[in-house]
């Protein structure tokens, strides 16, 4: 196992099959992932305002108005913020479900082309299949998704409260998983938060403490897992070591990369390609 926290070159983008993800931001004030290869390229949540995920974007040498669709797991503001600029400002078509849109209508503004989704059925974003499932967590519709072409898969899963047995089988043979890791408890009982917020981090419609982020890491792990990239982490009940720490008990024995993401600067890029995994049979 490798444990990595710095940040790294520009994307490349090699015409040969592959798919690369990029962490723009991670954290309670605002999530943006970008995930492309060589002919799409998906923004999935936009939680920062628009110019700071364009400042993001070029930094590591990606061009917004290249971006083919936003996609969007939950209407909360760290990650819808600068969805309704991008769309327009790029004429992007945005994905989302129609509980999630009707709860984040305000914030998002007029958007000309919006695509409902539905979780448990999958939609497509040129060649890519785009499979968004439920998860546990206080919003209207939360969704967590897997991206599959050419039999690469990447799954991606944060803002739950609780590992249900769907998020285990939806995310079952991904080479790249991306896990929300929010919390370590002793720091979150003895910080600064009021308690009816610490019970509402705890509980199942919370968010994923180190533990629970092990345990899924524990029960997924396979030969294919490339890269593990631990999300959505605490600023007040949580650090990096921490995390990657208790998560990296559960990747000892394998060769799989840890990564951490964080919320002031762009993680390493990440990608896979080459060999292929078995086609997924989820919906």
């Amino acid at each position: 196992m490798n444990l990595s926290k710095e940040s790294s070159p520009t994307i490349a983008m090699p015409a040969n099959s592959h798919l690369t993800v990029c962490m723009l931001a991670s954290g309670s004030k605002g999530n943006a992932i970008l995930v492309a290869d060589h002919q799409t390229r998906v923004l999935f949540d936009a939680g920062l305002s628009g110019i700071e995920i364009e400042r993001r974007c070029k930094s590591k040498g990606f061009h917004p108005e290249q971006l083919d669709a936003i996609v969007v797991s939950h209407e909360h503001s760290d990650h819808i913020q600068g969805v309704g600029v991008l769309a327009r400002r790029f004429g992007l078509p945005v994905h989302l479900s129609k509980k999630t849109g009707m709860s984040a209508g305000p914030m998002l503004g007029k958007i000309a082309d919006i695509r409902y989704f539905e979780c448990g059925n999958p939609f497509t974003v040129n060649t890519w299949i785009v499979s968004p499932f439920s998860i546990s967590h206080d919003a209207e519709d939360p969704a967590g998704f897997t991206i599959r072409n050419n039999g690469l898969k990447i799954g991606i899963a944060t803002d739950l409260g609780v590992v249900t047995a769907m998020v285990r089988e939806r995310l079952k043979a991904c080479q790249i998983l991306i896990l929300e890791a929010n919390h370590d408890p002793e720091m979150l009982i003895n910080g600064p938060y009021p308690w009816p917020l610490k019970q509402r981090i705890q509980s199942r419609t919370g968010h994923l403490s180190n533990e629970a982020s092990r345990e899924l890491v524990s029960a997924l792990k396979h030969n294919g897992l490339q890269h593990v990239v631990l999300a959505h982490l605490s600023e007040t009940n949580n650090t990096p070591e921490k995390a990657l720490q208790e998560v990296g008990l559960a990747l000892n024995d394998c060769k799989t990369q840890l990564h951490v993401a964080t919320q002031d600067v762009c993680a390493e890029i990440v990608q896979i390609q080459g060999t292929r995994i078995a086609e997924s049979h989820e919906p």
